[in-house]
């Protein structure tokens, strides 16, 4: 994985307990057997009306041919079927493909209590010095 973002080692963001716990609302890319893009998500047990994308790749000799654009809109179809009317994600604030990504996905940016790059954040979301672009999408009936 770090290869898919400039050597960025994400590897930890992707704990074991994701992928058993939330193997039936993820999903996997595959081109030939080889994993080529993946979203790791989940229906939120506390809002359940909430579904929630926590990470997401694709490959780098995929990317800019609609493989993100179609696991999102699997995840908000799955999100529908359960009974979900909104998906939230987050990214970091140097993340400016994410951020771009996600506002041409139609997901709103949620004010936050900081702001980077004209760009509002959520300063110390995780831990100290971790801030955090929020993003929700409400979904409509038969759409993503």
């Amino acid at each position: 994985m770090p290869a898919w973002w400039n050597g960025r080692d994400l590897r930890a963001m992707l704990p074991r307990l994701f992928l058993v716990h939330f193997n039936d609302t993820s999903l996997i890319a595959e081109d030939r057997g080889a994993l080529v893009g993946f979203l790791v998500g989940f229906l939120s047990s506390s809002r359940p009306d909430e579904g929630y994308i926590h990470f997401v790749g694709v490959h780098p000799a995929y990317r800019r041919q609609g493989l993100a654009r179609e696991l999102y809109a699997r995840f908000f179809r799955l999100c529908r079927r359960s009974g979900c009317s909104r998906v939230r994600a987050c990214t970091s604030p140097v993340n400016r493909a994410s951020i771009d990504f996600h506002r041409r996905m139609r997901f709103t940016l949620e004010a936050g209590d900081g702001e980077d790059h004209g760009v509002p954040v959520t300063l110390d979301y995780n831990r100290p010095g971790d801030a955090k672009v929020l993003f929700l999408k409400r979904l409509e009936a038969g759409r993503g």
